[in-house]
């Protein structure tokens, strides 16, 4: 299946480790979440462009994705192939999610955008996960419900869904370095003005074998998005995918 405009080479360097000592209350944690996660919250729409390296399964990840998203549930992710059409398009709005692979001809209809991006990558998060995460946000879910001061400078807040933000001192203020959600150990290694400018995201369920890293570059927030973005027209000729299919090519898959 031809995925080989993404899934090339790659190498991870070494994880970070988090503070492990129980901690003592954080003052006005509610406010620091809110500061440190004022931009992200605020977008309506973004566009960018990944660079990835690292790995998905057995297979190494070298490439570049074009990702586009509008809130609540809308999508766009293309993987840009050196030559030629796109490696994949997978779009979604609302709960419908069309993958198409030009270079098979190949359509996958009527299943969830995570459930797609799942089988494709092996990060299987919604769209509005997935921009939570690449903007430094972590959750979907607003707020925050209790926080820590650590030894070493470090801070952390609990998410609602059972997150954690862990948080560095940047001068006088706050930034995220690094976080855990529900089978995911994540990090921000640099910042580029209010985003991430590298994402590390690494599973931590044995049976997920994902450790990615995107540079996020050339990104636009609260920008007007065509709607045309999050739908794909699929040739009359492309055969009929299924996400078994899919999944049993991709990166976690028997080949």
């Amino acid at each position: 299946m031809g995925l080989s405009g993404l899934l090339l080479a790659g190498c991870a360097p070494r994880l970070l480790s988090f503070p492990t000592d129980p901690g003592n209350p954080l003052p006005d944690f509610a406010q620091i979440h809110r500061e440190v996660t004022a931009a992200c919250a605020d977008v309506r729409t973004l566009t960018a462009e990944l660079a990835l390296a690292g790995r998905a399964g057995a297979q190494r990840v070298r490439g570049r994705a074009i990702v586009g998203f509008e809130r609540p549930r809308s999508m766009r992710l293309e993987g840009v192939a050196p030559f030629g059409p796109p490696a994949f398009i997978l779009a979604a709005r609302d709960d419908v999610a069309i993958l198409l692979l030009p270079r098979d001809n190949r359509v996958l209809r009527g299943e969830r955008a995570e459930d797609i991006l799942g089988a494709l990558t092996g990060v299987g998060l919604a769209p509005a996960e997935l921009q939570a995460v690449l903007t430094g946000c972590v959750s979907a879910t607003p707020g925050a419900t209790n926080g820590r001061l650590h030894g070493n400078g470090w801070a952390s807040v609990d998410l609602p869904e059972g997150g954690v933000l862990y948080l560095e001192r940047t001068g006088s203020r706050w930034r995220t370095r690094a976080a855990s959600r529900s089978g995911w150990q994540i990090e921000y290694p640099l910042w580029q003005g209010a985003f991430p400018q590298t994402v590390r995201l690494r599973s931590t369920d044995s049976r997920v074998a994902v450790d990615v890293t995107a540079t996020v570059s050339q990104v636009e927030a609260n920008i007007s998005v065509d709607q045309a973005a999050f739908t794909v027209n699929a040739p009359s000729s492309a055969r009929e995918l299924t996400l078994a299919e899919l999944r049993a090519n991709g990166p976690l898959g028997e080949r």
